[in-house]
């Protein structure tokens, strides 16, 4: 089973982190808990689970990989999912998972919008599209352009992206380089509405500033 041969490659270390995180809301608690990945401006970015773990923050990409090991692990489904914007906007990745028949997602970002998605959504659509009024530029135009399908990282070996020494650049080519779907006419896409000044102030606020979190209140310290 694939999740025997993901539990195959973790150290005692590893083992003890992913152990805890068996529902999609520890993953995403633990995931809030930790600093955003600032660190593109070193390049250092697109991390496997095993590096993200060495130092501990994450942005959206390596967040959504290090949340579908944990999937894989307890014996999940380890999917990610590509968002992606018009320029300059920046593309968004999260991990969908399904409960019930029903899909919802576990996402990282340091704004606060583009967050987790309970699992109410009855198809993937449905699940994607309840990101699009949320997702726009710093002027209040809408970005959302495309989505990805469920993308399934069954398909590869997990030594090569749950414990990968190297970063995982292939794997955010090949999943840009899947089909995606448009979430409305390109034509349309230029005619809608603005957000208000209103909803972008709002969506303004930051969660980390470097290592500090800025945005935080004792209770939502939650036990995985």
């Amino acid at each position: 089973m694939y999740k025997d041969q993901v539990r195959a490659l973790l150290s005692p270390t590893e083992h003890k982190v992913f152990k805890k995180l068996d529902a999609p809301q520890k993953i995403q608690n633990y995931l809030d808990k930790i600093p955003q990945n600032f660190s593109y401006k070193e390049k250092e970015t697109l991390r496997s689970p095993r590096r993200m773990l060495k130092k501990p923050s994450a942005y959206c990409f390596e967040a959504a990989v290090f949340a579908a090991a944990a999937l894989a692990y307890h014996g999940r489904e380890p999917l990610i999912l590509d968002l992606r914007a018009i320029d300059p906007d920046v593309d968004h990745v999260v991990a969908p998972f399904k409960e019930n028949g029903l899909w919802g997602a576990i996402s990282k970002t340091n704004f606060s919008v583009l967050k987790y998605r309970d699992p109410i959504y009855k198809t993937i659509r449905e699940l994607v599209m309840s990101y699009f009024h949320e997702y726009f530029l710093d002027n209040g135009t809408k970005s959302f352009k495309d989505y990805s399908l469920p993308f399934n990282l069954k398909k590869f070996k997990p030594e090569t992206w749950v414990v990968a020494e190297e970063p995982l650049e292939w794997l955010a080519v090949a999943l840009d380089d899947s089909r995606h779907f448009p979430t409305v006419p390109a034509r349309m896409l230029k005619k809608l509405r603005k957000a208000s000044y209103t909803e972008i102030e709002a969506s303004d606020t930051r969660e980390w500033r470097g290592n500090k979190r800025v945005v935080y209140k004792p209770e939502e310290d939650r036990e995985l």
